[in-house]
């Protein structure tokens, strides 16, 4: 169990970007580990409040790009914020866009890559300090992208897979951002499966694979992120 700081707060505020991507496996960890959980939705409610909270604040995924303001003008305002966010350091986790808006508010350059990554897989875990992602060195995670992004200079490289170099980093220890889906449930991947039928079916995936892989991989993913989570806690809530 955490033993936070007394002035820690103890909700987790997450911010999503779609309906059925939400935090999955690591709500219950959170509720596990004392802290309640408040959601924001992009381009509907004030993200003011979620991006100037004290304690925890998760950016979750999305298939919008950070490049697409003009089409999602709110993702400007959802920029800005994150650029005073990081400024003054408050803890932040980002997943998947989450992690592409880390990077970009960051000063890191954020694209199209050059093919869809879908389906799970083994990380390549850096031998940086205290990595918080060694839990993951033996366990596939979920991968479901199309956009990559370049490690901004001053953070610090803590994955990669095969397809893109970058899948992960930290800037000192409040800021984590993750280009996978270390919050993808067992039992809730159907939803994703469904609502993400268009892009599956586009980029060729084999979506009885995927969810045999989701059978097979997802509960290990669950422990292992269970781990993750505790050595980013036991950093950020001493703050």
């Amino acid at each position: 169990m955490i033993t936070a700081s007394p002035d820690f707060p103890d909700t987790i505020y997450a911010i999503q970007h779609l309906a059925f991507e939400d935090l999955g496996a690591l709500e219950d960890v959170f509720y596990q580990l004392g802290f309640r959980v408040r959601y924001f939705e992009a381009g509907v409610d004030d993200l003011s409040k979620a991006f100037q909270h004290k304690g925890l604040t998760i950016i979750l995924g999305g298939p919008i790009g950070v490049y697409e303001t003009d089409d999602y003008p709110f993702l400007q305002q959802e920029i800005d914020l994150l650029k005073v966010r990081l400024k003054e350091n408050l803890p932040t986790f980002g997943i998947c866009l989450g992690a592409q808006l880390i990077a970009h508010a960051l000063g890191a350059k954020v694209y199209a890559g050059h093919q869809k990554e879908i389906g799970w897989s083994q990380l390549s875990i850096s031998d940086a300090a205290n990595n918080l992602l060694a839990p993951l060195a033996e366990t596939p995670v979920l991968h479901w992208h199309g956009d990559t992004f370049d490690l901004p200079e001053q953070a610090t490289l803590l994955a990669s897979s095969e397809v893109y170099p970058n899948q992960a980093f930290s800037v000192g220890k409040n800021i984590l951002a993750l280009q996978f889906h270390i919050e993808v449930a067992a039992e809730s991947l159907e939803k994703w499966l469904i609502g993400h039928t268009c892009e599956l079916r586009k980029a060729n995936i084999n979506i009885p694979a995927l969810r045999s892989d989701n059978e097979k991989y997802a509960t290990a993913l669950e422990l292992q992120a269970h781990a993750v989570l505790q050595a980013y806690f036991k950093q950020i809530s001493a703050i």
